[in-house]
């Protein structure tokens, strides 16, 4: 049976949700109303509050309990929690507000409103991070186990054996395997958990072993077989996964669709496919954008200065590349080298000890400073801060047909810096390397994960020993 212990976690989680709210109440009572560090006027008695502050805790809980909130995540990583946080405690803030405005409590404060919402949301993060990190290091000492069962010992099976080897924070067990064709492992194999028996033995292995979830890591000709598995499980009460036999051509996380009443697999789910996810990376690059030309204009003026002082052409470069849905767009880089023919520019890679580069053109892309005209393709809409970079047409039809899947970085706009430009993936390093990086990117995107980008990017430097 499924244990019943992850019931009682749920219930513990929603009771120091519910406990936490009551303590940020009051240390935000404190903090508006007594500390005498913020301006107030006279407050509503604190009897009021609290009564509002019960009621936000039940529709935390509430909220809670119908988004998920409570179940187990060990497999899912702390970035989705916290999103799931932040959304949880500001819809439940919003529902209090019309409350509030129904029962006509008008003279709540709204700055304490505010301030009790940021209040909750630190709090609840932090105690979850902890609770995460120390679960975590638990696992990895062997406690707070799961057990598997993998049905399959072929390529899939043992894969999944194998990965999950190197991930002991998540803290699952493979008890052994069940499979039709083998009674034990071949050679090189021996060290992994036994086969125990064939498929026809999965209901007698269950009711002998304690048993959390089956993986099903059977081959397509045993789709035949599934119906039977599952009802199986389910009637042992132990959940079913399944590893589907073309799992290479899926997305890390692959998104279930409905179309005309029937369940689809979206082979390439992306997030920024979502309206409010565009809406909100474009507002971010704007505004991002906006800042980084205003404060770096003095460095702007002296750059122009430079390239004029040193080199006779224009101080703009402008070079077609290939972005968003495959459209092509001019990118604009302050001018590293003498001015030569477009066809020569868009058809040449820059070598160590190109002779075209001027002395004042090989420091501003050694750090990169050549690159800062690309925040004005951002406000245009060609590129956004943070995505794959863009390439020339030229390139783009020679590397489409000798890598596999590079023309998937075009379902988004390319970025000023990446996932892979982060960790050192520039200039003269491998193509292949980087589109894994790129598609990793495009299908984990997160508001976070672009913040994290832009640090990393910043704390690792803008010197590049790869950029000729």
């Amino acid at each position: 049976m499924i244990r019943r212990s992850q019931g009682f976690l749920s219930q513990i989680y929603a009771l120091t949700d519910f406990v936490c709210i009551q303590v940020v109440f009051l240390f935000s009572w404190w903090l508006k109303f007594r500390s005498g560090w913020i301006p107030y006027e006279n407050p509503l008695p604190i009897e009021n509050y609290a009564l509002w502050s019960v009621v936000y805790a039940c529709l935390v809980v509430g909220i809670g309990y119908l988004s998920n909130f409570y179940t187990p995540k060990r497999k899912k990583r702390f970035s989705y929690e916290l999103f799931t946080i932040v959304q949880v405690y500001t819809i439940s803030l919003l529902i209090l507000l019309s409350l509030l405005f129904i029962f006509k409590e008008l003279d709540v404060s709204r700055s304490y409103l505010l301030l009790f919402l940021v209040n909750n949301i630190l709090l609840v993060s932090f105690y979850r991070y902890i609770l995460k990190s120390s679960l975590k290091r638990l696992r990895e000492r062997g406690f707070n186990k799961q057990f598997l069962l993998i049905l399959g010992a072929g390529t899939l099976g043992k894969n999944f054996y194998q990965n999950l080897q190197q991930h002991p924070e998540l803290g699952y067990e493979v008890v052994g395997f069940l499979d039709d064709f083998q009674q034990k492992h071949e050679a090189g194999f021996e060290s992994y958990k036994p086969i125990l028996g064939r498929i026809e033995d999965l209901e007698q292995i269950l009711s002998s072993f304690l048993i959390d979830e089956v993986i099903i890591a059977l081959p397509l000709n045993a789709h035949k077989k599934y119906g039977q598995i599952i009802n199986i499980c389910e009637k042992a009460g132990v959940k079913t996964l399944i590893i589907p036999d073309y799992f290479d051509y899926l997305p890390s996380r692959p998104y279930f669709d409905n179309f005309a009443g029937m369940p689809l697999i979206n082979v390439r789910d992306i997030p920024l496919d979502e309206f409010q996810n565009r809406f909100f990376k474009r507002v971010f690059d704007i505004t991002f954008a906006l800042a980084a030309i205003i404060m770096t204009s003095p460095l702007l003026i002296l750059i122009a200065i430079g390239i004029k002082l040193t080199s006779p052409g224009p101080v703009i470069f402008k070079q077609e590349r290939v972005g968003l849905n495959r459209r092509n767009f001019m990118m604009y880089k302050f001018r590293s080298m003498r001015v030569q023919s477009e066809a020569s520019s868009d058809t040449k890679w820059t070598t160590e000890d190109d002779p075209r580069k001027t002395k004042f053109g090989a420091f501003l892309r050694k750090t990169s400073l050549d690159e800062l005209p690309q925040f004005f393709n951002v406000l245009f809409g060609h590129m956004s801060v943070v995505g794959p970079r863009p390439e020339r047409p030229y390139f783009v039809e020679q590397f489409k047909e000798e890598i596999p899947k590079y023309m998937v970085k075009h379902h988004i706009r390319p970025g000023i810096t990446g996932w892979a430009q982060s960790n050192g993936l520039r200039g003269d390093t491998s193509i292949e390397d980087r589109i894994k990086y790129d598609i990793f990117y495009i299908e984990n995107w997160t508001f976070l994960f672009d913040i994290k980008i832009i640090w990393k990017t910043i704390i690792n430097g803008f010197i590049n020993k790869n950029a000729y």
